[in-house]
């Protein structure tokens, strides 16, 4: 039986740490925290849970944190978690069994999921390198975004989830200000860096910064593929909030030189077409959309919703704005088969009764 040691940083959560470390004592044959600098109830709730506890000085480098944390590990195998992270039961079993079969591995990419509808369905969902072997050749690197690079016997375990439970947590400029002091040190981002400081720069709303830094991304040609299209994506949405329709199309499109379609993607251009009116040019990238599988072992981000419930909301609508009325009412039928307690939904629903009588 391999043994695993569970493994967190943490800062202030006494609000989701119980929750947390509840969900995973039964497959932990240790649990680490490292703390960063609490000043709630933090460390007195780690400790009902384990006796191993430990400080560290935080100095603007996740991966530092969180490879002390490993270090501290004697189980033959690691898991990492934030403290709003949640392992489901189903889940847990399964890890159960893994670590009990005779499979030899290095790393299991899992999923994890980090959004979910009102109904707790999961709507966005990528992999994460989440259970490795302890070896001191399976670390953190990167201050921010922090990332093992899987290497070994790499497995892929979809089945096995763990819940994002982020609660009320706005967003803040702490990443971004860890890019911008790397910077002022005058060093080099590499491309996965590029990629996610310029993805700081739009979520804290600097848009002429941030189309700059994607642009400048995607023109260097040397991140990779899921990264390219999710830049693509996300400079769309900064070019749409300039209001130059014209350039957010632009870098959709661009995304089609990386790889095969998206549902995001094709979501998206069937958005835009819809706001001008063509309806017919937006049936179409809905129904793509629609039509289209979601790749989630690609190991990009998925929203799933992108490929079947939102795709056939904005069908009904636009079937019923080009006078389609049956088709209309054919795609808010299928959203019903996805989301039938969704208000949009229960709205559609209200219309077509009012129309019928």
């Amino acid at each position: 039986m391999k043994t695993l040691s569970i493994c967190l940083i943490v800062k202030d959560e006494e609000k989701n740490l119980d929750f947390c470390l509840s969900s995973v004592r039964d497959v932990a044959d240790e649990i680490i925290v490292v703390d960063t600098g609490s000043t709630d109830k933090t460390i007195e709730i780690a400790k009902k849970y384990t006796d191993k506890v430990y400080f560290f000085e935080w100095c603007y480098d996740f991966s530092k944190a969180r490879n002390f944390s490993f270090d501290k590990a004697e189980c033959d195998y690691i898991m990492w978690l934030d403290a709003d992270d949640i392992v489901p039961s189903e889940s847990v079993q399964k890890i159960k069994d893994l670590l009990a079969s005779e499979d030899d591995f290095d790393v299991v990419m899992c999923s994890y999921i980090t959004a979910f509808d009102k109904d707790k369905k999961p709507t966005f969902k990528f992999l994460r390198e989440r259970i490795v072997k302890n070896s001191p050749l399976l670390r953190f690197s990167d201050p921010i975004h922090e990332v093992i690079t899987p290497m070994g016997k790499v497995i892929t375990r979809e089945d096995i989830e763990v819940f994002h439970n982020k609660k009320d947590k706005p967003h803040t400029d702490r990443n971004l200000n860890i890019y911008r002091k790397m910077l002022a040190q005058g060093r080099t981002l590499t491309p996965r860096q590029q990629f996610y400081y310029a993805r700081e720069l739009y979520y804290n709303n600097l848009i002429d910064e941030a189309i700059h830094a994607f642009a400048v991304f995607l023109s260097e040609g040397k991140g990779w593929s899921e990264n390219n299209i999710e830049a693509c994506l996300n400079l769309s949405k900064c070019y749409q909030i300039k209001k130059q329709k014209k350039n957010a199309l632009c870098a959709l499109f661009g995304s089609f030189s990386y790889d095969v379609p998206r549902g995001e993607i094709l979501f998206e251009i069937g958005k835009l077409f819809e706001e001008d009116g063509k309806y017919n040019m937006a049936i179409y990238w809905y129904t793509q959309a629609l039509n289209l599988n979601p790749n989630v072992e690609g190991g990009g981000f998925v929203n799933l919703d992108c490929y079947r419930f939102l795709p056939a909301l904005q069908l009904c609508v636009c079937y019923y704005k080009i006078g389609n009325t049956e088709k209309s009412k054919y795609y808010h039928n299928l959203t019903k088969t996805f989301k039938p307690d969704d208000n949009r939904v229960k709205y559609n629903e209200q219309f077509f009764s009012k129309l019928d009588k």
